[in-house]
């Protein structure tokens, strides 16, 4: 691996590349805060994609994408004054040494668990009137209402058992059959909402991360979707053309891969 004084000079290196493409790129003059946006949204997606592959020389190219466009968003706030890399690299060191009072400072923590409670008080002492603040309003709904039950455990408010939660899920499934009953397509939509948030929940207790085990579940299907098409092709016809009895018995092979 690379020394220190190594990783130190390919970050200058990084610098001085920026440097010279905001000079002189016509691409990259033109770039805005606003403009860019959208694109780390997409290389942070390209990211999370790698780490589930568990690709990790992509994950390095990946890393690369996200670290070039630090660089550039900290570029463009040095040439409106607002703030460079050093403001932005010695602001979150000291975030991270007042949030660890327990390595910088005289606090004692037990486990992980006190680690997460004291994180979220500290956010509340420097001015957030609610823990869930930090919760990025753009956030996909299935992550965020992850990051929502996150941040009210770290205060306290959870279920204590397992049991309890799947409880929980079992009565709203139960609100949402009754509703389905109905026509008031808002309560439907209102209570199946409820039950995702339960399942959710319950991951949690399951130590479950229900973005990575809905994305499994994705890309499960779209293999054996994939070899459904293939084998109709085999056949000289599109899914369209055949029957369900007959796609089944493809899916059925498709599932013993």
């Amino acid at each position: 691996m690379n020394t220190r004084q190594q990783q130190l000079e390919a970050f200058n290196r990084l610098l001085d590349i920026m440097d010279d493409l905001r000079e002189k790129c016509p691409w990259d003059k033109k770039q805005t805060l606003q403009s860019l946006r959208h694109l780390t949204i997409e290389e942070t997606y390209e990211l999370g994609d790698a780490i589930l592959d568990n690709n990790l020389q992509e994950v390095k190219k990946e890393l690369g994408d996200i670290l070039l466009h630090i660089v550039f968003y900290a570029k463009i706030g040095s040439e409106t004054g607002d703030f460079d890399i050093a403001d932005v690299a010695n602001e979150i060191c000291e975030k991270l040494i007042y949030r660890h009072p327990h390595i910088y400072g005289d606090i004692k923590v037990e486990n992980e668990e006190e680690v997460k409670q004291n994180w979220e008080k500290l956010k509340l002492k420097e001015g957030k009137k609610s823990v869930l603040e930090g919760v990025p309003k753009s956030l996909p709904a299935l992550v965020k209402a992850s990051r929502i039950q996150d941040k009210a455990k770290g205060v306290g408010f959870d279920w204590e058992e397992p049991e309890q939660v799947w409880e929980k899920v079992q009565e709203e499934l139960q609100e949402l059959h009754d509703e389905v009953q109905g026509s008031n397509q808002d309560k439907i939509e209102s209570e199946f909402g409820d039950v995702l948030f339960s399942m959710i929940n319950y991951a949690r207790f399951l130590n479950v991360n229900p973005e990575d085990a809905l994305e499994r579940t994705n890309k499960k299907f779209i293999k054996r979707f994939t070899y459904l098409e293939s084998k109709a092709g085999e056949l000289g016809k599109s899914l369209a053309d055949m029957t369900l009895a007959e796609m089944d018995v493809f899916w059925n092979e498709a599932k013993k891969l």
